[in-house]
């Protein structure tokens, strides 16, 4: 008989094992980071908002490092273009990895989460454009709600409570990966303005000799870190953002696993460099960039500057319409259907989430105004209302389908035969029926033996005596 013609892919549908157990655990590091992102951002708007409000200004402004190559930092740049680099050195192994082994390896199965991504940065973009526009305010600040903050995302989704089935996490990974794709793009593009070429050539040559080691299979981290510090030095002197010096280590590196390897590199690398990144980098940006003053009259101005309501519009309506819609009509246009386990109101609750911009969008921020500190000051505080108010209706829709969840994630997990490899995976495997055969006939003869005890038992308690 013939194959049915026009057949639908199916879109957020299950996960192949092993990435779902590499999902599994890049989104348990990354979601313990994102409570101590949690806990360093309210630490800082602490800081910030007591009487001892001067001691944190005067520590992230501390100044160190060598003038003479051009490093005389403040604590805060330190953090954004030092420590931000990690961040997006693990952003560039991700983004190698979904590339060569992941949800984007197949063209087909990644249009709808590209489509979905780009949709969900040039909606909000749009939002701040047209709300700047209408109030005559400054339209340099379009890209900073166009990124989504995975571990802030995760973070919300301990809080709350509630845990998403698997295919729902890899669709936002998958999201914030293209996201953090574009907002490197657009730093590299739109944030730089003077060129050192010299600096520039001799990064060039920094990194080609980076990749060249990789390719000769040469190992020792004795070698690598030195040369990504050298590399990440010569970038931020050329005038391009340092953090592109990570990320474009990071893409060098092999994520494909040969016959011999559990892990490729770019896997074994991304596992050491993660936690370092979630637990220590991205908190200790928090803790320098997202102290700002949150009195009750600039609270008020968020919604009434236009650059600022522009952020907080593009956040919440932004990401929400933009991801949702792309999806939708991705969905439509390609044919692909919507896994009958979930509903369009599950993909609603993740594009809400996503408007949860907070990493990047506060370093997009500090590029976007940084000749108006007052502005910057503004700008993170609407990045801070933004995401607060899109976690609170992302949380709520959420809610709504917990139990739901709840069901799914069980059934995703359930091991009847204690083998390591959840039953859903197994249904195709003589070898797992025969286990489970045999497990249930043990069982039903131990409830035979005990029905025989039970039998002699009210035979000897009705005889007479």
């Amino acid at each position: 008989m013939a194959a049915p013609k026009n057949r639908r892919s199916v879109f957020l549908g299950r996960l192949p094992l092993p990435e779902r157990n590499y999902l599994a655990d890049a989104l348990r590091t990354e979601t313990v980071g994102g409570v101590l992102l949690l806990v360093a951002a309210v630490a800082a708007l602490l800081w910030a908002n007591t009487p001892i409000r001067d001691s944190y200004e005067a520590v992230r402004s501390f100044h160190l490092g060598p003038s003479g190559l051009g490093l005389d930092l403040s604590l805060q740049h330190w953090a954004a273009d030092g420590l931000l680099a990690i961040f997006f050195f693990v952003a560039g192994i991700e983004l190698k990895r979904e590339l060569v082994a992941g949800e984007l390896r197949d063209p087909k199965a990644a249009i709808l989460p590209v489509v979905a991504a780009i949709c969900g940065m040039a909606v909000p973009a749009l939002v701040y454009f047209t709300v700047a526009s209408a109030g005559n305010g400054s339209l340099a600040g379009w890209a900073v709600p166009t990124a989504t903050d995975i571990a802030f995302a995760l973070a919300v989704l301990a809080v709350i409570g509630t845990s998403l089935p698997s295919a729902l996490r890899a669709f936002l990974l998958t999201l914030a990966v293209v996201d953090d794709l574009f907002a490197i793009l657009i730093i590299a593009v739109f944030f730089t303005s003077t060129l050192n070429f010299a600096a520039l050539g001799f990064a060039a040559l920094g990194l080609a000799v980076f990749w060249l080691l990789l390719r000769k299979g040469v190992r020792g981290w004795y070698i690598y870190v030195p040369l990504a510090v050298v590399n990440w030095a010569l970038m931020y002197n050329s005038g391009v953002h340092a953090t592109i010096a990570g990320v474009a280590m990071g893409l060098m590196l092999r994520c494909t696993r040969r016959d011999d390897e559990k892990y490729s590199p770019g896997e074994h690398i991304e596992h050491l460099v993660r936690p370092l990144s979630a637990g220590l980098a991205v908190p200790l940006f928090a803790l320098f960039s997202a102290g700002v003053g949150l009195s009750g009259g600039s609270l008020s101005d968020v919604f009434s500057r236009p650059e600022t309501l522009g952020v907080v519009l593009g956040l919440v309506l932004g990401k929400a319409i933009g991801v949702f819609g792309g999806t939708w009509l991705a969905a439509r246009f390609t044919r692909a259907e919507l896994n009958p386990d979930l509903q369009w109101p599950d993909v609603l609750a993740v594009a809400s989430l996503a408007g949860i911009g907070f990493t990047v969008s506060l370093l997009i921020g500090e590029l976007a105004f940084a000749d108006d500190p007052v502005l910057v000051g503004e700008i993170k505080a609407a990045v801070l209302i933004g995401s607060l108010i899109a976690a609170v209706l992302a949380s709520t829709l959420l809610k709504l389908r917990d139990n739901k969840y709840k069901r799914l994630c069980e059934e995703e997990d359930r091991d009847e035969d204690e083998d390591g490899i959840p039953d859903v995976y197994e249904q195709g495997n003589p070898d797992y029926h025969l286990r489970m055969a045999a497990r249930y006939e043990a069982k039903a003869a131990a409830h035979r033996k005990l029905a025989e005890v039970a039998s002699e038992r009210t035979t000897q308690g009705d005889s007479p005596a």
